[in-house]
């Protein structure tokens, strides 16, 4: 008998309104034209559009389609890196990993201007600095461009989106770093607040272009908004969010097997919305699902250039994780964000196997065939799934849940791994 579990794939069907590819370019030019930019930008003008750390799904189309927009209307657009310390802090890395998504100066059609220079735009109510992206400050506009979805750190009615971009993205990271201080003093709610207000009276934003996606990593809708209806507009599409964020399809786990983690899949490597960890790093809080008893993480993605922020929430991994992290790059980030747990190392095996046989001891009393595992790519990725046969049987009786292939053993191959990709 096997001393793991075997495992069947199943697929999840998730509710999933989709704006496809080739739609983006007209939805994007009717959502602006909707908010009569002309009235405000005159030809010959400067719009500065940001683009964050994130891998959202079109991202560069989306920033190519504004550009054509802007320059529809006689302006002349420039790309911003907006993002705190992604990049090791560097313009130079923050320029390159948005170009890694597309966005380069040849494809969206206008010149990239990355710097880590902020402007201190004047004090916040609350006695720090308002920093601010110097080349968006010299523009004669800001559209801001974001995905908007559930933080991973933080809860209420204004998450991670538009307004955050502003505090966080445009602060770059002397702004990064002193916000995420405030907040521990006050509230993400507070701090969000009284920055985008500060921004949003003294920093030209235009407008807004706001993404959401659906739990397949897709495009669900782009929704143009005015500079002053960012808060309303953004606490509506984060309810939408909420109800399309991608799920694992089981509300516990003996244990989670990540292939990747990275800054392109979520700001703390992994979603601790879709793993259960947004309160504590190793546990779910009273009433957060799922709840994972253990994290095996895999690999990084290589868009994250070495930033293994978030791997402190693995109880193990790879030791080619470890390997491949750059250190100081994912330090500045997590003490930029608050969080120096996320980057403290778990412990590190060679190979599969010898993490699973690390792990499955500490699980409780469940032997290891028994063990509850499911197996993901990473936490975008959760339509199918490798789960242990501990869940077959409910997995038959759920209408959401189609099994795609029957119990099979472990795919561990001689050197001890399974395959790279789920």
């Amino acid at each position: 008998m096997s001393s793991y579990p075997q495992l069947f794939r199943v697929r999840q069907k998730f509710e999933a309104p989709t704006l496809a590819p080739e739609q983006i370019p007209g939805t994007v030019a009717a959502e602006l034209g909707r908010l009569n930019l002309a009235s405000t930008i005159q030809p010959g003008q400067t719009v500065a559009i940001t683009a964050g750390s994130r891998g959202i799904a079109n991202i560069a189309l989306i920033i190519k389609s504004a550009v054509a927009h802007l320059k529809s209307l006689g302006a002349q657009p420039l790309i911003v890196p907006a993002m705190g310390s992604h990049g090791g802090g560097t313009a130079e890395g923050q320029r390159e990993l948005i170009e890694g998504y597309g966005i380069t100066e040849e494809y969206c059609g206008c010149p990239i201007r990355a710097s880590m220079d902020t402007v201190v735009v004047c004090q916040a109510a609350e006695g720090f600095p308002v920093h601010f992206d110097k080349h968006a400050y010299g523009a004669d506009h800001v559209l801001v461009v974001g995905r908007i979805k559930p933080h991973t750190g933080f809860v209420g009615d204004i998450e991670s989106g538009l307004m955050k971009m502003m505090l966080i993205g445009l602060g770059k990271h002397a702004g990064a770093k002193i916000y995420h201080r405030a907040i521990m003093n006050y509230s993400f709610p507070q701090i969000v607040r009284s920055v985008a207000r500060e921004v949003l009276a003294k920093c030209r934003i235009v407008a807004g272009l706001g993404i959401v996606e659906n739990a397949y990593d897709q495009t669900a809708l782009v929704r143009a908004v005015a500079p002053q209806e960012f808060e309303e507009r953004e606490k509506e599409l984060l309810v939408l969010a909420k109800e399309w964020i991608p799920r694992l399809p089981f509300k516990t786990a003996d244990i989670l097997l990540i292939d990747q983690i990275g800054k392109n899949i979520s700001g703390t490597g992994m979603d601790t919305n879709v793993i259960g960890r947004k309160y504590n790093d190793h546990v779910a809080a009273e009433g957060e699902w799922p709840k994972v008893k253990r994290i095996i993480v895999r690999d990084l993605t290589d868009e994250t250039h070495g930033n293994a922020t978030g791997i402190g929430m693995a109880e193990f991994c790879r030791t080619r994780v470890v390997e491949k992290m750059n250190v100081e790059i994912t330090r500045i980030n997590c003490l930029t964000g608050g969080h120096p747990t996320a980057a403290m190392l778990p412990l590190d095996y060679a190979n599969d196997r010898a993490c699973l046989d690390a792990a499955l001891p500490t699980i409780g009393l469940t032997e290891p065939p028994d063990a509850r595992l499911m197996w993901i790519h990473n936490t975008l990725e959760v339509a199918e799934v490798e789960c242990s046969v501990a869940y077959l049987s409910e997995a038959r009786e759920r209408p959401d849940l189609t099994i795609i292939r029957e119990p099979t053993a472990l795919p561990l191959d001689n050197g001890g791994n399974l395959p790279d990709h789920v």
